[in-house]
């Protein structure tokens, strides 16, 4: 297959096909970002979140007896929804992982990084310091979730306190690491909030904040034997999964019969599974709309492939008849119209690569995204070629339909 009839040919409509070709550069540089950003979007949706989600379901309740005993009545309505039919086990707890309350800490390794830090008027600096999410409940609280200790051991009953007057601790895995690199964090210490040592006990696989910041400090959280003695408390329930709504709406019931004088929202009612959709909604909302957008793009393309096509098609019917008359098969002329797209969508995505790290660049310095990694590109590259064959099909196939007869028709 000659490319210079070709090559000659888009000569002389040379605005037509840089147009095509503007419209494909667009598409790939911003499908690309899009695929990108959807990525991003779909792998946090689908974070880990360390915990058993399946059967857990919660419940907010807030006291209006100012006067009364907090830490009795968190014990004795724990006791009352341990007898609940149908759940297997109960805790008070303040804060969960995606429930956006966080408490943290600035904590350090030793005792010498955190007098570092306090001089610096910074726990951040050099890295010396995190600051971890930090969870507290009530005992039961590492079974009730479901995490998966690694190492060392749970909370000892005695290890409770109702302040913050902790001397014990569990580490994420990612914060043990962090902490001590290349060290067994089990047995160590950590000074957060104060310079009073607080020894590590026990270290679970994957324990996520429960408002996500950025990546690298996603999974940094610790857990306190700390009993949560504020008014408003959540209470944490277990149950199968198929039993959650019961046992939900038999838990409200139980906990007013054993004091009318709280408060129980609606709204504070819901499962785990419902509390993650609800932190995501907005970012699976902007996924679909940016699906939604990557395909509306690639169909205008599509469009705007096959309409040119069709449109030559249309113009070369005596030069295709004449090319017919003198030997060539129809499936030299459905190479001819394939070869030809083909140009113009390479020329189109040598300059949409470009345009693609430009986006990027932009979206990096206004919305934060990080940079486009470069294997996107070739998949974009592809997903486009391919559309182009696909939309010049129709029109390919016509030309080749054309008999040699109509090259003794007149113009």
């Amino acid at each position: 297959m000659q490319l210079r009839p070709i090559l000659s040919s888009l000569s002389h409509h040379k605005l037509t096909a840089s147009l095509l070709m503007l419209q494909v550069a667009l598409t790939c540089a911003i499908v690309c970002n899009v695929v990108f950003m959807i990525a991003n979007r779909v792998e946090q949706v689908t974070l880990p979140s360390g915990v058993d989600e399946a059967g857990l379901s919660m419940l907010n309740s807030e006291s209006i007896d100012k006067s009364e005993n907090r830490l009795a009545r968190h014990a004795a309505d724990l006791a009352g929804l341990r007898a609940v039919p149908g759940v297997t086990a109960a805790v008070a707890v303040d804060t969960l992982p995606l429930g956006r309350d966080e408490s943290s800490y600035g904590t350090c390794a030793s005792a010498e990084d955190l007098a570092k830090a306090i001089a610096a008027r910074s726990m951040m600096r050099d890295g010396l310091c995190v600051q971890p999410a930090v969870y507290g409940g009530t005992q039961g609280e590492v079974g009730a979730l479901g995490l998966h200790l690694i190492a060392g051991r749970d909370f000892r009953a005695d290890e409770y306190v109702a302040g913050s007057d902790v001397h014990v601790a569990i580490l994420s895995r990612a914060l043990a690491e962090k902490l001590y690199p290349g060290k067994d964090a089990l047995g160590q210490s950590v000074y957060a909030g104060g310079a009073k040592p607080i020894r590590v006990i026990g270290i679970v696989d994957t324990l996520l904040r429960p408002h996500l910041r950025a990546p690298e400090v996603n999974q940094y959280a610790m857990l306190f034997p700390m009993l949560p003695n504020d008014g408003e408390v959540t209470y944490l329930l277990r149950s199968a999964p198929q039993d959650r709504e019961r046992v939900l709406r038999m838990a409200a019931e139980k906990l007013q019969q054993l004091s009318p004088e709280r408060i129980i929202p609606a709204s504070g009612m819901r499962t785990y599974a419902q509390m993650r959709e609800a932190y995501f909604q907005r970012d699976t909302t902007m996924i679909g709309l940016l699906l939604a957008s990557g395909f509306g793009l690639l169909f205008v393309t599509a469009l705007g492939i096959t309409g040119l096509a069709n449109f030559w098609v249309q113009q070369r019917r005596r030069s295709i008849g004449i090319r017919r008359a003198i030997g060539a098969t129809r499936g030299d002329t459905l190479r001819y119209f394939q070869t030809e797209n083909f140009l113009i969508v390479s020329g189109g995505i040598a300059l949409g690569t470009l345009l693609a790290f430009v986006l990027n660049a932009a979206l990096m310095t206004q919305y934060e995204l990080p940079r486009l990694p470069w294997h996107y590109l070739p998949i974009g590259a592809l997903v486009l070629w391919g559309l182009g064959q696909l939309a010049v099909l129709g029109p390919a196939l016509r030309a080749a339909a054309v008999p040699p007869v109509v090259a003794t028709q007149s113009v």
